[in-house]
């Protein structure tokens, strides 16, 4: 006989422009462009590919394209000093309210479009009971395995809830962004975060 699902209560935290101000991808990339050579001999290509962006805004095709400058040497070398700076744009109230959420008693989980490689460290001291993000290739960093973003969050979310055989209950979540509509239309109650001031703002 299958084991019944568990019945959990979940909290879901988007993480750019909600828990953090700016997006971490994109600032990573003008990190890269301060600190080597490389992203400018690509410049012409990662024109060509991020001006696709408002022609396809779900496709990870333009993004690979406008990334392709990133390599696992650069990822080595600069992404410990840009993640040193970058968590100091996290908003005051982050780490409290996600402490706060898990001490009620809710399976906290993090679901951002942000590459593995950043989010991971940058969150880490933030005690999520999971992260969930865009996974990349460790050799090809530029190029995703998986886009985690939009719907494919839905994707992401059920995926993980099969994983770990629970049939969750998402009681919050929290988001700054209208791409985030089909994971926050999961919830009961839906916090949206204005991404310049960290605050909370009525949709």
């Amino acid at each position: 006989m299958q084991k019944k699902a568990k019945k959990v209560k979940v909290v879901i935290f988007d993480f750019d422009g909600t828990l953090s101000a700016h997006d971490a991808n994109y600032e990573f990339g003008k990190y890269c462009f301060r600190h080597s050579l490389r992203p400018w001999l690509f410049l012409p290509i990662t024109a060509f590919g991020m001006s696709f962006r408002y022609v396809a805004p779900n496709a990870k095709w333009w993004r690979q394209i406008g990334r392709r400058f990133i390599n696992a040497k650069m990822v080595k070398r600069l992404s410990p000093g840009f993640i040193a700076q970058h968590k100091l744009n996290r908003f005051g109230w982050a780490a409290e309210r996600v402490a706060a959420e898990r001490a009620a008693g809710n399976v906290v989980i993090l679901i951002s479009a942000s590459p593995n490689y950043l989010l991971r460290p940058l969150v880490a001291d933030m005690d999520f009971d999971d992260v969930i993000c865009s996974e990349m290739y460790a050799d090809k960093p530029w190029k995703y395995h998986f886009l985690c973003y939009n719907k494919n969050k839905v994707v992401a979310f059920n995926k993980w809830a099969k994983k770990n055989k629970i049939a969750p209950r998402v009681v919050r979540a929290y988001s700054d962004s209208k791409s985030d509509l089909p994971i926050m239309e999961l919830a009961a109650e839906q916090v949206w975060i204005d991404r310049k001031t960290g605050g909370r703002i009525s949709k």
